[in-house]
């Protein structure tokens, strides 16, 4: 069996992309984050704050997940760049191994993040 090479800056590339997206979620949970706080000030049935505090939980889970693939993401590009002063343009199996579980997490939290936007939207849409 062939074994394929993987070089540095395709996952460098890669992690850029990543660390772009994580900054469009941040500014979306910011964005529902205010909108959540505009329900508060509008609203006083129970039921309205009991969504609205569920919805501020999974946000703050989310803003957790994302920092922790941040964080993944850090250490790999740190990685990277030793192999660079090394002169080594190709991964090990064990970072490219770490690199495709980073790869997993993000997907997950991709269609994890997309389900709670489409429910927080469609309870903004009912109460707003």
């Amino acid at each position: 069996m062939k074994e394929e090479l993987i070089f540095n800056t395709d996952l460098h590339f890669e992690h850029e992309t990543w660390n772009r997206e994580l900054d469009f979620w941040q500014d979306e949970l910011e964005s529902f984050q205010n909108r959540l706080n505009e329900m508060v000030m509008r609203f006083t049935d129970k039921y309205v704050y009991a969504n609205v505090e569920k919805f501020q939980n999974q946000l703050s889970i989310h803003e957790g997940v994302m920092n922790s693939i941040r964080n993944q993401i850090q250490m790999h590009e740190s990685n990277i760049a030793d192999h660079y002063r090394k002169n080594e343009d190709s991964m090990n199996r064990e970072m490219v191994k770490k690199h495709l579980e980073i790869r997993n997490r993000m997907e997950n939290q991709r269609d994890i993040i997309s389900e709670m936007k489409k429910n927080l939207f469609s309870f903004l849409t009912e109460y707003m």
